[in-house]
């Protein structure tokens, strides 16, 4: 019996540990927010999205007179039968990325940066939406 406790209190801490590869199931055309290191699978489409952090944000902060608004870098990875890295920026540069048939976009970074204040990269937040082109 102590033995089988063991075991059902080990699946229940491993079901709820934070870095577990399950996350939000999302449809697709819907926006979705994610920290660095979430993931959200990606209804119907047998896609698995993971926002894995900010690569660099020289974007001009809100409270400063700038000659170009900036930019900042957003890595995402796609998986479904195989795994693709993508940079999308929050320039209209290159706001979005196609993965097979799927268009992943970036539709928000936030905290949006202040000159007075510094960014931890756990702090940001991507909101994303996929679509079919």
């Amino acid at each position: 019996m102590p033995i089988l406790l063991a075991v059902f209190c080990l699946l229940i801490a491993t079901g709820c540990d934070e870095k577990s590869p399950t996350g939000p199931t999302v449809p697709l055309n819907e926006r979705f927010t994610l920290a660095p290191g979430e993931r959200a699978t990606i209804e119907n489409a047998g896609l698995l999205v993971e926002f894995r952090g900010v690569t660099g944000d020289s974007r001009c902060p809100a409270d400063a007179i700038c000659v170009w608004a900036g930019d900042a870098v957003v890595q995402v990875r796609a998986s479904d039968s195989s795994s693709a890295d993508y940079d999308l920026h929050t320039a209209d540069l290159s706001r979005a990325a196609l993965h097979r048939q799927l268009r992943i976009a970036l539709v928000e970074l936030q905290p949006y940066p202040f000159s007075n204040r510094t960014i931890g990269p756990g702090d940001y937040r991507a909101t994303l939406t996929v679509t079919r082109p």
